[in-house]
């Protein structure tokens, strides 16, 4: 299997499943259910999920009061793009 179609088919299913969760914490939120950890939706957002968990965060109003998710998942994101670049550029390197 192509290394690049794997990742992007990881990318899809982390970001819904961040998705999913995001939209679950929220409907647990209004009705004073179990909530999902706040680390557990940040360490989504680490694996992968930022980019599906930040637009649904946005786009419901959960958790854009809390910088710690706001400013976080962003840097995170931006953080994913440099290693994803360098990791580009050193994979180009050895290929020739």
């Amino acid at each position: 299997m192509d290394v690049r179609l794997f990742l992007l088919g990881y990318l899809l299913a982390i970001n819904f499943l961040s998705i999913g969760v995001t939209i679950h914490d929220k409907r647990r939120a209004r009705n004073g259910g179990w909530r999902t950890p706040e680390s557990t939706l940040l360490f989504l957002s680490v694996i992968g999920g930022s980019v599906g968990m930040y637009l649904t965060m946005k786009k419901i109003r959960h958790k854009t009061q809390k910088k710690k998710f706001m400013i976080g998942i962003p840097v995170i994101f931006v953080f994913q793009i440099v290693v994803l670049a360098i990791g580009i550029y050193y994979a180009s390197s050895f290929i020739g």
